[in-house]
């Protein structure tokens, strides 16, 4: 198994070496011939990256553990779904992970039926092939998924019971499919580029590419918020935590850069902008890597420290460097025939704004993450940013993104007059206003909270009202009955009302996240039979005991819960101590409802059963995990079918003797 296993490895490597160098032969000379055996050695690369991944998970479910990998991260007790997840759970294991998927989408590409015969086919595949000769030069000489030890262990070290959840198995590899998914629209782009086709055939070819890599890293960043929802015990979840924010930045210029393209599809606009955003989106999921495993900053999420770090800085700055040459010397082409604004009040300005506020978003989050690094390098200190500089930055960019979702759907194309802004916002304006009232006289004073429902009230009624003047229109035409009439509207325009849902998604994880506001807290001691209150609830403690879990050994406590006089019945907060684990981990006991989560920790105990726990009141965060559902349930219906799979745009590009 070490030698096939290495085999597998070094060949795809050497193949990828190949595959690149007989691509450019072919470019160069127009040959087919060295173009074919490059298309069959990047199907052979991804055969080759299928066996590693095989024969990892099956070193790991039979826990071979002469080999380091398998060691380090699993033992004989861990369930077997989770030493298959433990695949991910290191450095070389993820790495192999991250170029499977590499590989996949490489021949996903390079024989998709869409680019038969397309000349950019063998440009896009040699810049995939590019980052795959990367990844294998880590995983062949500095990070080795098939290494032996010298003395084999009788037992495994184990996995951190952290990643002993359910979020262990999705959340990261949700987030790959995302981050190696946009390697795709920036081949595509860089393409382009090199081909000197600066129409919108790249962006029309990535549409769907790019979605689904966007909707990946929002399904990895929710799956991560809940993880620590449950699992962290720290009563939140999101902590604007380095690798976190690695994640979150190009979820940011992703949507920026899928708000964008709408304007240079449409109007040609913003070519050099939405070719720099995919660039910066690409760039940014290298700076994530390499912040997760170059152990340069702090987090409960990064690998460690390691060399790696250096690796991906290196080939970072090459392909920024490579890629920025080539959007600027195809500059003068690029600006020829691009359209121009109208005016300030249109459809186009607001996704321009949409744009800068996202990027916005973008930088102050890079700012805060990397600056503890720029305070060490200039005073030789290092500097803490935390929560509050985050929330206190975002927290308007949050207003004035939803305040733009509000009014992009209504406002016209090229120049919005008074009367197209008085007939569409009139009544979404009075009803928000409504809410406004109704909120501060319900005692709600703070700005932020007022400001947010407001702004979300007021982006929910501006989409309804789409809905609502589709539907009637189509059955001025039709006739039909209204929830007929609905569903074909939404069905014949798949992408702008699959967007809607998208916002409306949005709007209630918005709702969840301005809920945040009136969290409660408060941490004590109790003895058995003593109560605390906290909000409307009165927690009595009646027990504290002790119960075996396979090997493992937890340590629960049982809490009675009354609210306003109701008996509501028992939580269970927990924490488990493992027999190859130093630290325990902590199983929060949560009563979610969908105004609020009831949250307690058992925080400690002491020899007399006196134990301490930490009470939480999390107002409105169910919405947040309804608002997600919905979020991908408009992405879903966005790209499933319809006409996005049934036409494929034209190449008008340059034309090759070589496809």
């Amino acid at each position: 198994m070490h030698v096939m296993g290495n085999i597998t490895i070094y060949l795809a490597f050497i193949l990828s070496i190949y595959a690149f160098i007989v691509y450019i032969i072919g470019i160069r000379k127009q040959d087919q011939r060295f173009i074919d055996s490059g298309k069959g050695a990047t199907m052979s690369i991804f055969i080759l990256a299928s066996m590693s991944l095989m024969l990892m998970f099956a070193l790991l479910g039979t826990s071979q553990f002469q080999f380091e990998y398998v060691a380090h991260y699993t033992s004989s007790d861990l369930p077997l779904i989770y030493k298959l997840a433990a695949l991910w759970a290191g450095n070389a294991g993820s790495l192999l992970l991250w170029t499977f998927f590499l590989a996949m989408y490489s021949a996903m590409v390079t024989f998709s039926k869409k680019m038969k015969r397309n000349p950019m086919t063998p440009y896009i595949t040699s810049i995939l092939l590019l980052n795959i000769m990367f990844f294998y030069f880590i995983l062949c000489f500095v990070t080795q998924p098939f290494a032996l030890l010298e003395t084999v262990p009788v037992e495994g070290r184990g996995l951190n019971p952290m990643l002993q959840d359910p979020g262990m198995v999705f959340h990261p590899v949700t987030l790959y499919l995302g981050y190696v998914g946009l390697a795709v629209p920036f081949a595509f782009a860089i393409a382009s580029l090199i081909l000197k086709n600066m129409d919108a055939f790249w962006i029309q070819m990535t549409r769907r590419w790019t979605i689904i890599a966007w909707a990946f890293l929002t399904l990895g960043n929710v799956i991560g918020g809940y993880w620590a929802y449950t699992e962290l015990g720290w009563g939140g979840y999101w902590a604007w935590d380095p690798v976190e924010n690695a994640s979150f930045m190009p979820w940011l210029t992703v949507t920026a850069y899928l708000h964008s393209v709408m304007i240079q599809e449409r109007k040609n606009m913003l070519k050099i902008w939405n070719l720099s955003l995919i660039i910066l989106s690409y760039a940014l999921t290298l700076f994530g890597t390499f912040l997760v495993r170059s152990g340069v900053l702090t987090s409960v999420h990064a690998f460690g420290e390691t060399n790696l770090g250096a690796y991906f800085l290196v080939f970072m700055a090459f392909m920024v460097l490579f890629s920025m040459y080539l959007l600027m010397s195809r500059y003068h082409l690029i600006k020829r025939d691009t359209g121009q604004f109208e005016a300030y009040v249109s459809k186009e300005s607001s996704f321009l704004i949409n744009n800068l506020i996202l990027l916005g978003g973008t930088f102050a989050i890079f700012w805060g993450t990397v600056f503890p690094l720029v305070s060490e390098a200039v005073r030789g200190t290092k500097v803490t940013v935390g929560v509050p500089f985050f929330n206190t930055v975002m927290s308007p960019i949050l207003l004035s993104l939803l305040f733009i979702m509000a009014v992009c759907p209504l406002i016209a194309w090229q120049r919005a007059s008074f009367k197209n802004i008085k007939d569409n916002f009139l009544v979404p304006a009075f009803i928000s206003l409504a809410v406004a009232i109704v909120i501060v006289v319900m005692g709600i004073r703070e700005a932020y909270p007022v400001l947010g429902f407001t702004l979300i009230t007021f982006m929910i009624v501006t989409h309804l009202v789409e809905f609502i003047r589709g539907t009637r229109a189509r059955r001025q035409v039709t006739k039909e009955i209204v929830p007929v009439a609905l569903f074909r509207l939404m069905i014949r325009s798949r992408r702008r009302y699959g967007g809607y849902i998208v916002h409306l998604g949005i709007a209630l994880i918005a709702f969840g996240i301005v809920g945040a506001n009136f969290d409660v807290e408060r941490m004590e001691t109790l003895a058995i039979g003593d109560s605390m209150t906290i909000g409307d609830y009165t927690l009595t403690y009646h027990q504290l005991g002790q119960r075996n879990e396979g090997v493992n050994e937890s340590v629960f406590a049982s809490l009675g819960i009354d609210k306003n006089g109701r008996d509501l019945g028992y939580i269970y907060p927990e924490r488990v101590f493992y027999l190859n684990w130093e630290e325990p981990s902590t199983e929060v006991a949560v009563r979610s409802t969908l105004r609020e989560d009831l949250y307690v920790v058992l925080s400690g105990w002491e020899e007399d059963k006196r134990a301490t726990f930490q009470v939480k009141i999390n107002p409105l965060v169910q919405w947040i995990w309804l608002g997600s559902f919905v979020l991908i349930l408009g992405t879903v219906f966005a790209i499933w079918g319809g006409r996005y799979g049934q036409i494929y745009p034209r190449y008008t590009g340059p034309k090759r003797r070589v496809y």
